[in-house]
């Protein structure tokens, strides 16, 4: 089964879906204001040498000094004898790091000078010489498996250590192969970078969404890849003829009229999975309930009565649960402990068919899990890694309204909703000037943070935009005037 990838870009954020048989199976949303730093590497510059505390602070260039402590240097570590930090490092010295872990609260970033750069199926260790192997590829004939394809593909005289990745399983050798290659060329371009230069300096940014999609998401499996940006599919086109030449031939710069998402129902797709119903097409439903502890999934049959006798209602209900439940975990990227009510079921034939269907349609999740069978309550209980942000915490908030117990979008999401509003009245009317009405909460967001954004699509579309408040309006309400 071929898929197709869709990028949407907006100055203010970037947004993938994955798209198989004409249904949204994957979404991920990446803000600018928001990214991330760990994966960066910075040739920084030693600040201060706390022997007492056996770290250091390291000075890469941001607001607050970054820390590095001792268990995190490669240099020090030993068997026998280990280093002390004050043997390692010296006030003035510039140090290649990297991050691992974001600045939280008062606290800097956490660096390591252990460098670790991620491919699709490999992880590339460039200060080390060993082979490991993920710890999730429990079989040890598959371990060793693995092992020995990677040792084929390697260099005569490898350079560096490598980690299999879980992925790996999946991988053909000219796959591997071709992310060797990719990340022996990233390292070279990182050590040339810092070579005679002073910190504090930013080395190497991990790849923004756009890139990740190329190194992370696309596969054989993948029949092109849709950029509604011309500047990033440039971009992209050329990161992937240096590094992921497999891919380059099915990136394609989408120009139509029509909205990317619109064109294939990704926005109504959003909207969906921000509910907590979610509809099967025999007739039956989920209810969908993401808590901080876990998140339930319940099945219900509905208006489905199709079956001829009333336990193979409920067992076809319960197979097409199963999928749809795989579906709406990738899709609101729902992780953690995961409680599943399928409908009772008494034939264990019956319960065996559906987590039998259930692992079927989790198969293609690139996210660690574990599926437990039915227990006594009849309830299937699993867990998901939490990789990043549900899709719903990502878009929303808890409604200051009903206390927590709802929830609404952003006013920045309700902005970004709004310009992409803006932007398809523009290219249906010709009208002399745009009005956008909506909350107070809202328009004092494009009065202040958005401002720029909202000038810039002003600009853009060639005409005015004026802002009016509706006290009636909720946060999430607005309408768009054309004057």
């Amino acid at each position: 089964m071929s898929e197709e990838i869709l990028i949407n870009v907006t100055p203010q954020e970037t947004r993938v879906a994955v798209i198989l048989l004409g249904a949204v199976q994957e979404l991920h949303i990446e803000r600018t204001s928001q990214r991330g730093l760990v994966g960066n590497v910075y040739l920084g510059k030693v600040s201060r040498v706390l022997p007492g505390m056996q770290s250091a602070f390291i000075d890469i260039g941001l607001d607050r000094a970054a820390f590095l402590h001792v268990g995190d240097i490669l240099e020090a570590r030993c068997d026998n004898c280990p280093r002390p930090i004050e043997k390692v490092l010296h006030e003035g010295q510039s140090i290649l790091v990297q991050v691992i872990k974001d600045p939280i609260g008062a606290k800097g970033a956490r660096l390591s000078t252990q460098i670790s750069m991620a491919g699709r199926f490999l992880v590339f260790l460039p200060q080390e010489t060993r082979i490991g192997i993920s710890q999730r590829i429990e079989d040890e004939s598959e371990r060793e498996m693995l092992r020995e394809r990677l040792t084929r593909v390697l260099p005569v005289e490898p350079n560096g250590g490598f980690i299999i990745r879980t992925m790996a399983n999946m991988a053909e050798d000219a796959e591997l192969a071709a992310d060797v290659e990719y990340l022996h060329t990233l390292w070279d371009a990182i050590q040339a970078r810092s070579d005679n230069r002073s910190g504090p300096a930013l080395i190497y940014q991990e790849l923004d969404l756009a890139h990740r999609v190329l190194r992370d998401f696309s596969s054989s499996e993948t029949s092109r890849i849709l950029v509604d940006s011309r500047e990033t599919f440039l971009r992209m086109d050329a990161f992937a003829a240096e590094f992921t030449r497999n891919v380059a031939g099915k990136i394609s710069h989408y120009s139509g009229e029509r909205p990317l998402f619109d064109l294939y129902g990704v926005e109504e797709e959003i909207e969906k999975a921000l509910g907590r119903r979610v509809d099967l097409k025999s007739g039956g439903y989920l209810i969908v309930d993401q808590t901080e502890a876990l998140t339930t999934i319940d099945v219900n049959t509905g208006s489905f009565t199709s079956g001829r006798t009333f336990d193979e209602t409920i067992f076809k209900t319960n197979l097409e649960a199963a999928q749809t439940i795989a579906r709406q975990l990738r899709l609101r990227n729902l992780g953690g402990i995961i409680i599943l009510d399928f409908i009772d079921m008494d034939s264990q034939e019956h319960k065996a068919s559906v987590l039998a269907e259930l692992s079927k349609a989790l198969a293609r999740d690139r996210t660690r899990m574990t599926i437990n069978g039915f227990t006594s309550l009849g309830l299937v209980e699993m867990t998901r890694k939490r990789t990043r942000e549900s899709l719903t915490r990502v878009l929303c908030e808890p409604c200051p309204t009903c206390q927590g117990r709802g929830q609404i979008k952003t006013a920045q999401t309700i902005c970004y909703e709004i310009l992409r509003a803006l932007m398809r009245e523009a290219r249906q009317f010709n009208a002399r000037e745009f009005r956008i009405m909506a909350s107070q909460t809202v328009i004092d967001l494009f009065l202040d943070e958005e401002s720029q954004s909202l000038a810039q699509l002003s600009d853009f579309i060639a005409k005015p935009v004026s802002l009016q408040v509706e006290s009636l309006f909720s946060q999430e309400q607005y309408d768009i005037i054309l004057l």
